[in-house]
């Protein structure tokens, strides 16, 4: 009988821990305020390695100004205003530095004395024509985009810091280079004291020689692939490195080179040539539209197959 009554308490309700409605009402409560004490906690402690740590300049108007500036920008120069032009150390910094500073592709380095001597030896007029129409591995202005005068002052920078006694040019530098001159140095030394001497003179005639010989350079490379004339366009900018394999570029007609190449398509290598690519400035330094490049582009593919 005993053990029939104890066999009944066991199989009776069990009692949980929560026995009163304040028990209750606290178990809900903590059940939802400490997991969101965690999650704040949490997102706080991820946050803090994004802020700025103390003392950081990291808001103020400079920062803040430097992340929202503009891709791009617009440069205006007045070629008849000198302030307004580079100067040849700035020249040199920007496009020239990255062969002369290292001496790459044969280049002298800047300031060795003894690599620029034979060509300090050719003067001024010499070493500013190679650097305008550029010679050998060294595309037209370096592959930059600089007035004839800013050139000029690149190549005295350059130049003097290897020796020589170069004055920088004046404002006639354009007239010079684009062949309305051809008297010898002291002829020019005296014009340009008598440019000097009349300055309206000067506002007035050098703006037409620099636009004079800045369109005669675009329309060159673009009369010829507008003619149909590819094979000309490739000798006046792409022979430079394609025709001797300089700087790794593949040799015309060299099919094996080209192989790996033209699995880019006529469009990809058009792209890879508008933008530059390796060694080879935009465009290969010229002023062609991209019509004129794809129609170069197809001419060496053409040779290549």
């Amino acid at each position: 009988m005993s053990d029939a009554h104890h066999h009944h308490d066991d199989d009776g309700p069990h009692e949980g821990p929560i026995k009163t409605p304040k028990q209750l009402i606290l178990a809900v409560f903590f059940a939802f305020v400490i997991p969101i004490i965690g999650i704040i906690l949490l997102v706080s402690f991820v946050s803090a390695d994004k802020r700025p740590a103390a003392g950081s300049d990291g808001l103020s108007a400079k920062a803040v100004a430097e992340r929202i500036r503009p891709v791009g920008s617009v440069e205006v120069k007045d070629v008849s205003d000198p302030t307004s032009l580079k100067t040849g150390e700035q020249v040199y910094g920007a496009v020239c530095t990255t062969c002369h500073g290292t001496g790459n592709l044969n280049a002298p380095k800047f300031g060795d004395t003894a690599a620029w001597a034979p060509r300090l030896g050719q003067g001024f007029e010499t070493l500013l024509t190679h650097a305008l129409k550029g010679k050998g591995a060294m595309p037209a202005q370096g592959g930059g985009d600089f007035s004839d005068i800013e050139i000029g002052r690149a190549v005295v920078y350059m130049a003097n810091k290897a020796g020589a006694k170069f004055e920088e040019p004046k404002m006639n530098v354009q007239a010079t280079t684009a062949g309305a001159s051809t008297e010898p140095q002291a002829a020019s030394a005296a014009g340009t004291t008598a440019v000097a001497t009349n300055s309206a003179a000067v506002n007035t005639s050098a703006p037409a020689a620099v636009t004079t010989a800045a369109t005669t350079s675009a329309a060159t490379p673009a009369a010829a692939a507008t003619a149909g004339a590819a094979p000309a366009l490739y000798g006046q900018v792409c022979q430079t490195c394609h025709a001797s394999g300089v700087a790794n570029a593949p040799k015309l007609g060299d099919k094996a080179a080209w192989a790996p190449r033209l699995a880019q398509g006529v469009d990809g290598l058009t792209a890879s040539a508008i933008k530059g690519k390796g060694a080879m400035p935009p465009k290969g330094g010229s002023n062609a539209s991209d019509a004129d490049i794809k129609a170069v582009v197809s001419y060496m593919v053409s040779q290549a197959k």
